[in-house]
């Protein structure tokens, strides 16, 4: 079993990719295989709805940019996938909103049956408001692919700022082991 997980933060070892590594961390324990994408400052754009994955149906978008294929490859590939993301507005970051939406588009396009039954969670970091509607956006991506959502003890978010501070969110990190623990217990479960 293997788990991909996306840092949408471009702030690479800031919160957001600490609290995926708090995550990960649980899984590894429990001998599933994880890889860790920076996607966060790549150059990565949106869906420009231009039907191509329609018609072509070969499970990639025609949008050439950083890596993006590549991307929806790793998440075809994997058995559960973590999106993390910063709260920028009350909302996902740019490259987070460009995977959802041009995966979701060549998901669908290819028989809509890419991501069902995968596990899928989500890691917020806030400052201090707003992490419902990114902690929603990203399980609203996972729930219309038909994706499996873990639960938590809380909602998967961490209050922090500057780099480092969610090693200060006691609840926050309690919540991401509690996150990796049940994630672990389904995919085990679902491939048993």
């Amino acid at each position: 079993m293997k788990v991909v997980a996306f840092n949408g933060s471009p702030r690479q070892g800031g919160n957001t990719a600490q609290g995926i590594e708090i995550v990960l961390a649980e899984l590894r324990k429990e001998g599933i295989e994880t890889e860790f994408v920076q996607l966060g400052g790549r150059k990565v754009f949106g869906c420009l709805s231009c039907g191509k994955c329609w018609e072509n149906k070969d499970n990639h978008c025609v949008r050439q940019d950083d890596e993006m294929n590549i991307f929806i490859d790793k998440i075809r590939q994997a058995d559960g996938i973590i999106i993390g993301s910063p709260t920028y507005f009350s909302n996902v970051s740019p490259e987070v909103k460009a995977l959802i939406d041009r995966c979701g588009f060549v998901a669908k396009a290819n028989g809509g049956d890419m991501l069902r039954g995968k596990v899928g969670a989500a890691v917020v970091s806030v400052r201090r408001a707003g992490s419902n509607f990114v902690y929603s956006a990203i399980n609203f991506f996972f729930g219309i692919s038909e994706m499996i959502i873990p639960g938590s003890s809380y909602w998967n978010m961490t209050l922090a700022l500057n780099p480092g501070d969610v090693q200060n969110d006691a609840e926050g990190v309690q919540t991401f082991r509690t996150l990796g623990k049940n994630m672990a217990a389904l995919l085990k479960k679902l491939h048993s």
